[in-house]
C-alpha cells in the first residue's frame, strides 16, 4: 500500500464518534502522540491502523480506499474542467483524499448546474414556440439507476445469496434450469409459461391478470432461464428489491424506480445462472478465461463478463472488474463497475481504448495494457458480440464488450500472457474523454481540453490538434 495521508478523515471520524484524541488512541492501542501525527498528516495511515479502526469501531474502511479517491478525482476533473482558473492535479488530489465530502458536494453542484442549464434551454424553446407547459427535463432514469449500482459496487449481498440458495435447490433436480424454473413459477405463483412468435411481446411479457408469462421462441436455453429468473425475482424477492430502492431519488421518480426493480431482478437472474461460490471457484481455477467459463456454465460471453463485474462478496471477493458495452458509434449502453474506473460523461470516450479495436477483429478477444493520465494502469480485454432476432435482411445488433481491472490483478488473468506488466512504457496511453483529458500530445484528440486556454497560432501547424499553453509545474 502506498503512503496514504488521511488526517482530515481521521479527525472527522473521531468527531463523529464523540471521542477525544486520547480516548481514540487508547481504543486503538496507539500512543496519543502517534495518533496526533496521523491526524496532522505527519504519518501515513497504515493498513494495520485501518484494521484496528474496523475491529474497534466497526468503521467501513472503504471510506479510506484509494478506489473512492480515484472516483472522486475523476468527478472533480469533469466538474471543474471549465473553471476560470485551472485547478492543478495536486489540489484535486488533496480534496479527494482529505476532504471527500467537499469533493462530493462540488460534483453534486456541477450536476445540478447541468440540469439547470437543460431546464433553461427547454424553457427558452417553450417561450419561443407556443409557451406550452411541457415538463422540465431531469436526469435520465438509466443514469440514476447506473449511479445506484455504482454506489453499491455492483454487488447486492441479500439478492446474491438468495439466488445462490435457489440455484442449489435447482441443481438437486435433473434437467435444464429453465424447466425447473417453469415448474416453480407454476406451482408457487400460478404463472403459466408459453413461447410466442409475436415480436411485440419482446423477450419476456407477463400479464398479472391472467398470470401468463410469454417468452420469445428465439431465446436459447440460458436466455430462457435468465428471463424466467428475472420474473421469479420480481415475484419472490419483491420485498427485498423494494427495500433496496426505498431511497432518494427513487422515491420521487417512478420511472427510475421501475427501472431499478428490473435491474435488480436481472441481477438476481444472473446470480441464479452463475451462483457465486461455484462461479468464483471456476473463474479462479481457469484464470478468468471467459471462453472456458461460458462453455462450462452454458451462457454467453456478455453474461460471463457481466457476472465477473459483480463478484465482490465481503470475505470472498473476486477480481474487481469494470464492465462496459459500447456500439460502433461510441454509445455506452451498459456500464457496471466493482471499483473506481470512470469515464467522462462529456466528449465521448477515448478512441485509443481497445473496445473500439474489437470491431475491426470480430469475435476475437483483444487484450490491452492501458494507462490513464494519472499513471494508473489497467488490463483491458474486449470482444464483439452480435445478435439477430429476425430472418434474412433483418438488422444485426453488434456491440463491443469490455472488461478491465487494475494492473495489480492482471497476473491472475490468462489474458496477461505475453504482456510486460512491469514496463510502464508498454501501456497504451488512454484518457477519460477528450474534453477532460490533459494529455498534450495525443494525435487522436477530438476536442480541446477545457481545463486550459486554447492556443491558436496561424503561423504553425502542429502534429497534435488543439494546442494549449504548457501547464504550470506542480
Amino acid at each position: 500500500m502506498k503512503k496514504t495521508f488521511m488526517g482530515v478523515k481521521l479527525r472527522k471520524l473521531r468527531a463523529e464518534q464523540g471521542l477525544s484524541q486520547i480516548a481514540l488512541a487508547q481504543a486503538l492501542g496507539l500512543s496519543p502522540s502517534y495518533l496526533n501525527q496521523l491526524e496532522q498528516n505527519q504519518r501515513p495511515l497504515t493498513v494495520s491502523v485501518l484494521l484496528k479502526l474496523h475491529r474497534t469501531l466497526g468503521v467501513d474502511i472503504q471510506q479510506f480506499s484509494e478506489d473512492e479517491e480515484a472516483r472522486l478525482m475523476a468527478g472533480l476533473k469533469e466538474a471543474l474542467a471549465g473553471s476560470a482558473e485551472p485547478i492543478g492535479l495536486p489540489e484535486l488530489q488533496e480534496i479527494a483524499a482529505q476532504m471527500p465530502g467537499v469533493g462530493r458536494a462540488v460534483i453534486a453542484l456541477h450536476r445540478r448546474n447541468l440540469e439547470a442549464m437543460e431546464r433553461l434551454e427547454a424553457l427558452s424553446l417553450q417561450l419561443g414556440d407556443d409557451r406550452s407547459a411541457a415538463s422540465a427535463p431531469r436526469a435520465m432514469a438509466f443514469e440514476v439507476v447506473r449511479d445506484f449500482f455504482f454506489a453499491h459496487q455492483n454487488y447486492f449481498d441479500g439478492l446474491d445469496r438468495a439466488a445462490e440458495a435457489l440455484a442449489v435447490q435447482a441443481q438437486a433436480h435433473p434437467g435444464p434450469l429453465a424447466d425447473w424454473l417453469t415448474v416453480r413459477l407454476q406451482q408457487l405463483h400460478g404463472v403459466r409459461v408459453a413461447l410466442t412468435q409475436d415480436p411485440a411481446a419482446g423477450k419476456r411479457q407477463f400479464d398479472p391478470d391472467t398470470r401468463l408469462l410469454r417468452l420469445s421462441h428465439t431465446l436459447d436455453a440460458s436466455q430462457r432461464a435468465f428471463q424466467l429468473g428475472t420474473q421469479l425475482a420480481l415475484l419472490e424477492c419483491e420485498q427485498a428489491i423494494n427495500a433496496l430502492i426505498q431511497v432518494a431519488p427513487f422515491t420521487a421518480d417512478p420511472a427510475s424506480r421501475k427501472l431499478a426493480r428490473v435491474g435488480l431482478a436481472n441481477y438476481f437472474a444472473g446470480a441464479l445462472l452463475l451462483p457465486y461460490q461455484a462461479f468464483l471457484s471456476a473463474a479462479e481455477a481457469l484464470r478468468y478465461d471467459i471462453d472456458l467459463l461460458d462453455q462450462q456454465f452454458g451462457v454467453g460471453f456478455e453474461t460471463v463478463c457481466h457476472r465477473l463485474s459483480t463478484l465482490q462478496r465481503p470475505g470472498a471477493p473476486g477480481v474487481p472488474f469494470f464492465f462496459i458495452r459500447v456500439d460502433r458509434a461510441g454509445n455506452i449502453s451498459k456500464r457496471q463497475s466493482a471499483t473506481h474506473f470512470h469515464f467522462s460523461r462529456a466528449g465521448g470516450t477515448c478512441p485509443l481504448w481497445n473496445v473500439y479495436e474489437a470491431f475491426a477483429r470480430p469475435d476475437r478477444v483483444q487484450a490491452q495494457l492501458a494507462s490513464m493520465p494519472d499513471g494508473r494502469r489497467y488490463l483491458w480485454i474486449a470482444r464483439t458480440v452480435s445478435t439477430c432476432a429476425g430472418g434474412y435482411g433483418a438488422p444485426q445488433k453488434t456491440f463491443s464488450i469490455g472488461l478491465g481491472c487494475d494492473v495489480r490483478h492482471a497476473a491472475r488473468l490468462v489474458y496477461a500472457k505475453g504482456l510486460d506488466l512491469q514496463d510502464p512504457e508498454a501501456a497504451v496511453p488512454i484518457g477519460m474523454g477528450c474534453k477532460v483529458c490533459e494529455r498534450e500530445h495525443c494525435t487522436q484528440r477530438a476536442f480541446p481540453y477545457v481545463g486550459r486556454a486554447l492556443q491558436v497560432d496561424e503561423n504553425q501547424s502542429r502534429f497534435t490538434p488543439y494546442g494549449s499553453p504548457a501547464a504550470a509545474p506542480a
